[in-house]
């Protein structure tokens, strides 16, 4: 099987669900960004240090792939919903409660793997305010916008808890 298809060389893509929309549309820049999040997690988890940590961003980076394919498709049901997002605030408030009180601004850079955390945290914002123009757009099924929220202030404590395993 060839890696190219030569479907999109027309501007087109295709969706999760089949249809037929251009590749600069809103939809697929945001499940685009999300991917983008995905690989800065990729990158994240390859240089974290702290074993759960990795264990964590793997974890998160099988949920991107569902918020994908919820981006990607038009209708049906949804695979982020309150659950995941609970999940996620509950490994926000297991790892902050792990950490001391933040007292001052953090400049990004401490450490490798908490900047690369840092990296993934702006682009999930990044993704999160392109899933708000779409949603502004179009309906949008499941919970992927509280989703992404939770999961930039995610990646901001997981970057912590990197500069406090060093």
């Amino acid at each position: 099987m060839k890696i190219y298809t030569k479907t999109g060389d027309q501007g087109q893509t295709g969706l999760f669900t089949g249809e037929r929309v251009p590749k600069d549309s809103v939809r697929v820049e945001a499940y685009g960004l999300v991917d983008e999040a995905d690989s800065a997690l990729g990158m994240a988890r390859a240089i974290a240090i702290n074993p759960e940590v990795k264990a964590t961003i793997y974890d998160l980076q099988k949920l991107l792939w569902s918020l994908m394919a919820d981006i990607a498709s038009i209708g049906g049901q949804a695979r982020i919903t309150t659950e995941q997002v609970q999940q996620v605030e509950a490994l926000i408030d297991k790892f902050d409660s792990q950490l001391p009180p933040l007292t001052s601004f953090l400049v990004p850079g401490d450490t490798a793997s908490s900047a690369a955390l840092d990296i993934a945290r702006t682009v999930t914002r990044r993704a999160e305010r392109q899933l708000w123009r779409l949603a502004r757009q179009e309906e949008l099924s499941g919970e992927g916008l509280v989703f992404l929220n939770r999961l930039s202030d995610l990646c901001f404590v997981l970057a912590r808890i990197e500069i406090n395993s060093k």
